[in-house]
């Protein structure tokens, strides 16, 4: 059943990220990282099992982060790109500020959330601070990468996952270690580290249609920017 709902969320986060290009360019792709950002953040704290491997959630989502700097760095500009990264943090500090103010309130005696909130959000400044490092070192990476193959002319695909996977193996080791370190037994923390890992390849080769589509919508001028005067 996991595996079933795994693909099902891998076909609809590259869906929604695709459709905001498609419907609002640029604009489109800078919303999303923080939207991925912050729904990556939230699901990670979720464990399960997955092709016989304990995993975390928000592998998925998090991925399509590296899809859109991507396709911005590809027919935009890198400056565009890490303007993307810069959205996604601010989202991601604002959002970890805001939840651990909401903990603080008193809840009223008919409040059935209070709890479910702090078994969430009570582990968020570690993950944040975790996620902040490792999204700031790998992204910037990925785009750096990006640009690297792209001046030495290296085909499309391989730019996309040479970048993508390095980066992805800087993210997962950083933000493994400094979230979960000490959180999980060391064998379990391997495990996710190891499933993370290969659950992030699968989608970033999986995504190489995609940035394929995005170059064809692109050259057929199906793209519609936003115009923000």
């Amino acid at each position: 059943m996991n595996e079933l709902l795994w693909i099902l969320m891998l076909v609809l986060n590259f869906g929604a990220i695709m459709f905001a290009f498609r419907k609002w360019g640029k604009v489109g792709l800078m919303v999303w990282v923080p939207i991925s950002v912050i729904i990556a953040n939230i699901q990670v704290t979720k464990t399960i099992e997955l092709f016989g491997m304990e995993a975390t959630l928000g592998n998925i989502v998090y991925a399509t982060s590296f899809l859109a700097t991507d396709i911005l760095s590809e027919f935009y500009s890198d400056k565009e790109a890490k303007k993307s990264i810069k959205f996604g943090f601010f989202s991601l500090i604002i959002m970890t500020v805001m939840m651990q103010m909401a903990l603080f309130f008193k809840p009223a005696p008919s409040d059935m959330v209070q709890s479910s909130l702090r078994t969430v959000f009570s582990l968020m400044p570690r993950i944040v601070a975790g996620s902040l490092l490792a999204f700031f070192l790998s992204s910037y990476h990925d785009i750096w990468a990006y640009r690297h193959w792209k001046n030495l002319n290296k085909p499309l695909f391989l730019r996309n996952n040479l970048s993508t996977l390095v980066s992805q193996l800087i993210d997962t080791t950083v933000f493994s270690l400094i979230a979960f370190y000490g959180v999980f037994t060391g064998k379990v923390l391997l495990e996710i580290m190891f499933s993370t890992l290969v659950f992030k390849w699968i989608v970033a080769i999986c995504d190489t249609p995609m940035i394929y589509l995005a170059r064809k919508w692109v050259s057929d001028g199906k793209i519609k920017e936003i115009s923000i005067n």
